[in-house]
């Protein structure tokens, strides 16, 4: 397990504000944090090396881009060798319809999340790109009608603290 770095009340409060807009300038996190830039900065450069901060992403909308369908498949492998997870999971990421792909615990090995044009692209998807090789034993589907997402990710709140409003 990785260990967990203790971070204050300012480095909490970059990571909720940078959550919720990672294009955010220094100046402008600096300001609501109530530090100077180079404060910022520094400690924002610190969380990256620490491995906190992972990186930036871009979010597309998946509808806008003739994938207006999105599907979660759980799939068990047959049998659950590490010589196949790895040939398989690289296979599966190599999917252009492929959105996230989770190794599980339980009955089924991965749950894989993916966007596609239609039903005929799915069972397209099912057939050719997960149940046409030998070692997929099952594949089960279910249809996402809609999706949230959730607050930042912020580190557990220590024991007899209470959890106050937190600023957007």
């Amino acid at each position: 397990m990785a260990e967990s770095v203790v971070l204050d009340p300012v480095d909490l409060h970059l990571l909720r504000l940078l959550q919720n807009d990672a294009r955010a300038t220094y100046r402008d996190l600096a300001a609501q944090v109530g530090v100077a830039p180079s404060t910022c900065l520094d400690r924002v450069a610190r969380l990256r090396r620490a491995g906190i901060i992972l990186g930036h992403q871009l979010r597309l909308d998946p509808a806008k881009l003739g994938r207006g369908l999105e599907a979660l498949l759980s799939v068990q492998v047959r049998p659950h060798r590490r010589e196949l997870v790895g040939p398989f999971v690289e296979r599966i990421r190599a999917l252009p319809e492929s959105r996230t792909v989770f190794h599980l615990t339980g009955p089924d090995d991965y749950l894989v999340h993916v966007a596609v044009a239609d039903m005929t692209d799915l069972q397209r998807l099912v057939l050719d790109g997960f149940t046409a090789h030998r070692e997929v034993a099952r594949v089960e589907t279910r249809l996402i009608f809609q999706q949230w997402d959730c607050g930042p990710l912020l580190p557990p709140e220590p024991e007899g603290i209470t959890p106050t409003a937190k600023s957007g």
